[in-house]
């Protein structure tokens, strides 16, 4: 399957089965260089399964994904997705952004570093282990790590998962910014200014309806 002119992502057909259960079904969906797309939908309605089977992650059981070339990824997944007992500092979380970029200097790399940790404000958690974080410190850890790299699509699968309301203010704040030079695909529950910011509107429950404006996202697009 062939992308469009300025599409870097493209599904066609796409459904996944999984235990006997259909997970999703007949997804058309098309991403193009520089959208916002904001994704909702009931729970169990196979959002992060979309994202995985976009990310690579999964493989679908029908249907086509094509990727465009020289697309880099930045992945913010679920906290649940992640073990925090694990033996490394919140450094080494950021960082592990950078492992399949062999082209940054080392003095670079501590550069990226530091300003990562500034970005998520952490600078002060720099050396602790992942363990003793908070579950928004945590979340925010995970933020440094998708956006070192500068990726050209980021990828937020409720981005907002226990961030501290001092933190979600400025967590809009980066998410404006990276719109400016990136591709955004995120998944919330907390739609109310991130559906302000998105250029497209996703209801996923199984398949995909798209909204023509924000008006109705989170209910229905089918008033529209």
């Amino acid at each position: 399957m062939s992308l469009q002119e300025n599409d870097i992502i493209t599904l066609r057909g796409v459904g996944l089965r999984r235990d006997g259960r259909t997970i999703l079904e007949n997804v058309d969906l098309s991403v193009a260089k520089g959208d916002f797309v904001a994704i909702t939908g009931p729970n169990g309605g196979g959002k992060t399964t979309l994202l995985r089977i976009m990310l690579g992650l999964v493989k679908p059981t029908s249907g086509t994904v094509a990727v465009g070339p020289g697309v880099t990824i930045g992945y913010l997944p679920q906290k649940n997705m992640i073990d925090s007992h694990f033996p490394v500092s919140v450094t080494e979380v950021v960082a592990s952004g950078l492992l399949a970029d062999r082209t940054l200097s080392a003095r670079e790399r501590a550069r990226r570093v530091d300003e990562a940790l500034d970005t998520v404000e952490l600078r002060s958690h720099a050396d602790s282990p992942i363990g003793t974080l908070s579950g928004g410190q945590l979340q925010r850890a995970l933020l440094g790590r998708a956006i070192i790299s500068r990726p050209n699509l980021l990828v937020f699968d409720e981005p907002l998962s226990y961030i501290d309301k001092h933190f979600e203010s400025h967590l809009y704040g980066i998410i404006r910014t990276l719109a400016e030079r990136a591709t955004i695909l995120l998944v919330s529950h907390e739609m109310t200014t991130i559906a302000s910011m998105a250029t497209r509107h996703l209801i996923v429950d199984r398949t995909i309806h798209e909204c023509a404006s924000p008006h109705h996202f989170g209910k229905s697009c089918d008033d529209e």
